[in-house]
């Protein structure tokens, strides 16, 4: 792995300068393009497509926390895949922009409480937990594994469950909003989606706290149902973040499939 360890980010007293340099040299030319091409993406989206006032919510307000989710998000995403225990400490400012965006927007309840519940708490959790497992050669780098067929049986299951539990009670709130100009048809389309969604991304929460793979899968499913909310919320800017999402998730799950199977036959040459 290229470029400096993260956790000596934390360690080593450096000038703002050397800590920038630091930073820049730790990812590689890839990660570095696919970063700022998001980005870039998501200016254009909003220049293109910028936002109304909802609820009284100035549309410029909205999409500078937006922008921000996305810039919060996709170094979220590339500490991940780079199996880096930080990208914990940037999450929970992830979650603390799209509450407050949830908010501002009054909808999206399930996904809103799911993550003040248990995005926050996994978020702490999930670092002491990756803090605990570091790779026997790379101190920066976390131990991952892989889900067996049961555990996938029972996480499907459970998915199913709660989007249809927590759909119905949602949608029995019946709380005003003027995201969808009115439409009750896709606001219900959208609780359960967002239902769904909220499901699929605690499957999430658990598999990145587990260090399993599967977390990717799980992460894939949510982004393409964040997508079709998006899409019809007319959250076009956000649309950006989403297929940031799509590439990395995949960049990430050959990423940690390469390193369980170098491991693997690690431990095997070792007994």
């Amino acid at each position: 792995m290229p470029g400096v360890p993260a956790a000596r980010f934390m360690e080593t007293k450096r000038t703002f300068g050397e800590k920038v340099k630091h930073i820049w040299n730790y990812f590689t030319t890839y990660e570095k393009i696919w970063f700022f091409s998001i980005l870039v993406l998501s200016i254009i989206l909003g220049i293109l497509f910028p936002e109304e006032d909802v609820n009284g919510v100035n549309g410029k307000m909205i999409m500078f926390l937006y922008f921000l989710d996305t810039f919060l998000n996709i170094l979220c995403e590339l500490l991940i895949s780079k199996q880096s225990k930080w990208n914990f400490i940037v999450s929970v400012f992830v979650e603390l922009t799209e509450i407050l965006t949830l908010i501002l927007l009054a909808a999206r309840f399930a996904t809103m409480v799911t993550t003040l519940f248990f995005w926050l708490p996994i978020d702490i959790i999930s670092f002491i937990n990756w803090h605990r497992h570091p790779d026997r050669q790379e101190e920066e780098l976390t131990e991952v594994r892989k889900l067996t067929g049961w555990q996938e049986v029972a996480v499907i299951a459970g998915i199913v469950i709660w989007t249809v539990v927590v759909g119905y009670f949602t949608s029995e709130l019946n709380i005003a909003t003027d995201l969808f100009g009115g439409n009750k048809t896709i606001e219900t389309w959208v609780i359960y989606l967002d239902a769904c969604a909220s499901a699929v991304g605690i499957a999430n929460g658990v598999f990145i706290l587990l260090r399993y793979r599967e977390q990717w899968i799980a992460w894939y499913i949510c982004t393409l149902l964040e997508m079709a909310i998006n899409i019809l919320a007319g959250q076009y800017m956000l649309l950006a973040l989403k297929i940031g999402f799509l590439t990395n998730t995949t960049y990430g799950y050959i990423k940690w499939t390469q390193y369980i199977r170098s491991h693997k036959t690690d431990k095997k040459s070792i007994a």
